[in-house]
């Protein structure tokens, strides 16, 4: 059956941060303002509050996240610490690769409608995706259907957005489990991207190509 769509993963495919604040230094930086929030505790509650929270309640900000992360750790910083916390984490530095634009271009001229799918909040990455998100015509993150990307659910429910069938579509994305595994049992075909080289076929027998870069990926798309 010929293919209609493409999805995207986000992280690691499309884009990518090159400067994050480590659980570390946002517990160095509370516990210098009084507040006893250490580097393990403070991962648990960002992870529970991306994966859980976020798909139910759609936070608009990091301020608005981050407030809501240390309410999990029984922590209400007072205004300022707050404001300040959400500057340092508001300097993460997202990067669009520099293959994401050509490869969303190769997908719109062949004619084939895009996707991203990912369980990252969208106002994290927008501005950064500013070259080819006029081009995405369903962008997904964790809110968008509620749930996270492990849930089968967000691939059923992007391919309804996009109208096509699971055989129709193919996913593109860096993570085994979340990008191969996961649409592969949907019926959908799926493509590994393994931009350090660390893959072989042996390694990955479900992907129906494994490739190096966005490029080598779309000509697939191309030749399937």
């Amino acid at each position: 059956m010929r293919v209609k769509a493409v999805c995207f993963d986000l992280y690691g495919t499309l884009a990518v941060v090159e400067k994050a604040m480590s659980e570390t230094q946002a517990s160095d930086f509370l516990v210098s303002r009084g507040y006893g929030v250490y580097p393990q505790a403070l991962g648990a509650a960002w992870h529970y509050v991306s994966f859980v929270d976020y798909p139910k309640l759609g936070y608009k900000s990091c301020r608005a996240e981050l407030k809501h992360v240390l309410e999990r750790l029984d922590i209400k910083p007072d205004s300022q610490t707050l404001k300040d916390l959400t500057k340092l984490y508001e300097r993460n530095t997202w990067k669009i690769f520099p293959d994401a634009e050509t490869a969303v271009d190769v997908a719109k001229d062949a004619h084939l409608k895009t996707a991203i799918v990912t369980s990252i909040a969208r106002f994290k990455y927008k501005k950064a995706l500013k070259a080819i998100w006029d081009k995405i015509d369903v962008p997904v993150d964790g809110y968008t259907f509620h749930c996270e990307k492990s849930n089968p659910r967000i691939y059923l429910k992007t391919l309804w957005a996009l109208g096509v069938k699971a055989s129709e579509a193919v996913m593109i994305g860096d993570e085994l489990e979340l990008d191969i595994l996961l649409p592969k049992k949907l019926g959908m075909k799926a493509i590994l991207l393994d931009r350090a080289k660390q893959y072989s076929n042996k390694d990955c027998r479900e992907a129906d190509a494994i490739v190096s870069n966005l490029r080598e990926g779309m000509e697939i798309v191309k030749k399937i």
